[in-house]
């Protein structure tokens, strides 16, 4: 832990083979301790999450913003196995 950082303890709910399975790499040494892999997983966790977001903000911006109602209820649509409505043409008049 680097020295002056402010810290907290929480109470963490973990499946048990969760917990088997860091308890294991504790004991081999590839771990320091419970505490210590979960400390390091949240920083990973938390690092993905800043990435994924800086990502996709570079994305939107280079594609023109954020999606519009019409194309979130396009893709809203593909991602739910159905087909997209086809726009009607309107009449000749």
């Amino acid at each position: 832990m680097a020295t002056g950082m402010a810290t907290s303890k929480v109470t963490v709910t973990l499946e048990d083979q969760q917990l088997l399975a860091i308890r294991s790499l504790v004991a081999s040494g590839k771990a320091d301790s419970v505490s210590g892999f979960v400390k390091h997983a949240v920083d990973v966790s938390l690092a993905d999450v800043v990435g994924w977001g800086a990502l996709l903000g570079a994305a939107l911006t280079q594609t023109g913003g954020p999606l519009t109602r019409n194309e979130r209820k396009w893709a809203d649509a593909i991602l739910q196995g159905g087909k997209p409505e086809k726009r009607r043409r309107k009449a000749a008049a």
